[in-house]
């Protein structure tokens, strides 16, 4: 019978192996930044996630029987250069998440990407929020959200939705830092088109930010065009971001291209004005080497800085010089 019992056990746990999943992900990044314009002149450092920041990642998803899944996601940044985690030292700092998938979409809760951010970081710049010409250097990035849920609908005839919400967790005031958010996305092949919105409670006043964008990116053979329209209002941000950018990738080759402009619309007229050149060669589908080259004219003592996808700069130029590996 102890055999019976025993082999049971065995085929059961089997079964489950097979229906689970669990992935094991990352990118390793370094890179060379020579900075111009910052209050010591210029510089130089190794630097590591200037392109993609340098991450380690697991995914995991379980079938649960009807269509209905639990998945789930940690990924912890790391500065390569030095070895410690990134985002200020948090063990999964870039994402922590786990949640439901099914016909119904996706409901998950954690540390997540905001909407707003997805759609600006992975639609509208080219250079992906990362390298020189990043376009975040300029416009409000609303990056992630803690304690955060998202709720994602499927897709139907070209139209997704997505809605975000994350708790301030304040004592005594329930409204004090928590944000909202969302997106609605129509992309039946070629074309993406999303409007999306983010609104951000300041931790201490009854004051908050809010950032509404549309989104465009359109594929034409290896050309692909972006382009982002963004309206920021308060806490001492009113101001109207433009951006236009371009792809281009044939073979190995890529080119990358962006120019972004920010009119503030304060009496102060703190404008800022940005242009990116990128190039990209693939020594493989996983690694490749990267250059790329960014500039910003601030306008009345706008200070605008040009970063990377792990550092937020201290310049108003800078140049890249890099390898990215992805696992």
């Amino acid at each position: 019978m102890k055999y019976a019992i025993t082999a049971a056990l065995a085929m059961a746990c089997a079964t489950a192996h097979a229906q689970s999943e669990v992935k094991v992900y990352g990118v390793m990044d370094a890179g060379l930044v020579k900075e111009y314009g910052t209050p010591n002149g210029s510089s130089a450092n190794l630097t590591g996630g200037v392109a993609y920041g340098s991450r380690l990642g697991f995914k995991g998803k379980e079938d649960l029987g009807g269509g209905l899944s639990a998945i789930f996601t940690l990924e912890s940044g790391i500065n390569i250069d030095t070895g410690t985690s990134g985002q200020g030292g948090r063990l999964f700092g870039r994402q922590a998440f786990v949640g439901l998938a099914g016909k119904f979409g996706s409901l998950t809760a954690g540390r997540q990407y905001s909407p707003y951010y997805k759609a600006l970081g992975d639609i509208a710049d080219p250079f992906e929020d990362g390298l020189a010409g990043q376009a975040m250097n300029i416009i409000a990035a609303n990056r992630r959200m803690d304690n955060s849920v998202v709720y994602g609908t499927p897709v139907m005839a070209g139209f997704s939705a997505e809605v975000a919400y994350g708790a301030g967790e304040v004592a005594g005031d329930a409204t004090r830092r928590r944000e909202m958010g969302g997106a609605l996305t129509y992309a039946p092949g070629d074309l993406t088109l999303i409007l999306t919105h983010h609104r951000r409670e300041d931790p201490l006043l009854p004051q908050h930010a809010s950032n509404s964008a549309v989104v465009v990116r359109y594929k034409l053979g290896d050309l692909i065009g972006h382009a982002a329209f963004a309206r920021n209002r308060g806490l001492g941000d009113d101001s109207r971001d433009v951006l236009l950018g371009l792809t281009y990738v044939t073979g190995p080759h890529g080119v990358l291209f962006s120019a972004v402009q920010s009119d503030d619309s304060s009496a102060a007229k703190r404008d800022a004005r940005q242009f990116g050149i990128g190039y990209l060669y693939g020594l493989s589908p996983r690694t490749d080497l990267y250059t790329a080259y960014g500039h910003i004219d601030n306008d009345n003592g706008a200070s605008y800085k040009v970063g990377n996808a792990s550092d937020d700069g201290t310049g108003n130029a800078a140049l890249n010089l890099g390898i990215r590996h992805k696992f």
